[in-house]
């Protein structure tokens, strides 16, 4: 069983939804977490207050300060390396905003128990027969579309690459070179990327689709175009030769 198992947070302009979010961590997950981590990034409204709040009932959670906002990759940087340094052997990293369901960390967390990934993605499309029913329309097509090109692209046979749930053990935080990748929303892809690259192992763990009118800060646009500019890159070799 693995231990010294960190949650990491991203934060931004989430004091209405962060609180609600640890609410829902089960108590399975609870027992098993060292530390919970939140990197405010630069908040607008009173995200580091709820935080410090917070800490007066979690006594292992730690609030990081980004001086402004820095972007969802550069707090995810800031994130995974303290817990490399704070010597995690699995980082959750849940979101802020609630749109990824806390209560999957226990059934996330056997997948590293039994040694089968160096990196759980929680997949809303991995036997999720409810995702068009949830997701709204134009994001399912798009996230549907964008798979199909990347699944040919880096030969990774995944359901999606546009969850933000990501889990990764030591081996993978040691192995890809993160501080390297996107200091924007494609992130996330580049590791997966990387995580080809290096030859790590890669499973997808079904998680719910959830859209409950989360203030999202991601422009689709500019997202899909950083999308194929990643895979242009890919293709390129670039990913290779870091």
């Amino acid at each position: 069983m693995v231990e010294r198992v960190f949650v990491i947070m991203p934060a931004y302009n989430a004091a209405e939804t962060i609180a609600g979010v640890f609410a829902r961590i089960p108590e399975d997950a609870k027992r098993r977490t060292e530390r919970y981590v939140v990197v405010n990034d630069g908040s607008l409204d009173e995200t580091a207050a709820v935080v410090r709040e917070l800490q007066q009932s979690w006594d292992n959670l730690v609030l990081l300060e980004h001086d402004g906002n820095r972007g969802y990759g550069e707090a995810e940087k800031t994130l995974l390396n303290y817990a490399r340094d704070g010597g995690a052997e699995v980082a959750v990293l849940l979101h802020s905003d609630g749109q990824y369901s806390p209560e999957k960390i226990p059934e996330i967390l056997a997948v590293f128990d039994a040694d089968e990934a160096d990196i759980v993605q929680g997949s809303r499309m991995a036997g999720a027969s409810d995702a068009i029913r949830q997701m709204p329309f134009y994001k399912y097509v798009a996230n549907k579309c964008l798979t199909a090109i990347e699944n040919w692209a880096f030969d990774l046979r995944l359901a999606e690459y546009h969850s933000g749930y990501m889990v990764y053990n030591r081996r993978a935080i040691e192995t890809i070179p993160y501080n390297k990748l996107s200091n924007a929303f494609d992130f996330d892809l580049e590791m997966l990327v990387l995580a080809s690259v290096k030859g790590l192992r890669v499973k997808e763990v079904p998680i719910p689709t959830i859209y409950a009118g989360e203030k999202s800060h991601l422009n689709p646009i500019t997202y899909g175009l950083d999308v194929l500019r990643v895979i242009w890159a890919y293709k390129r070799g670039m990913y290779h030769r870091i």
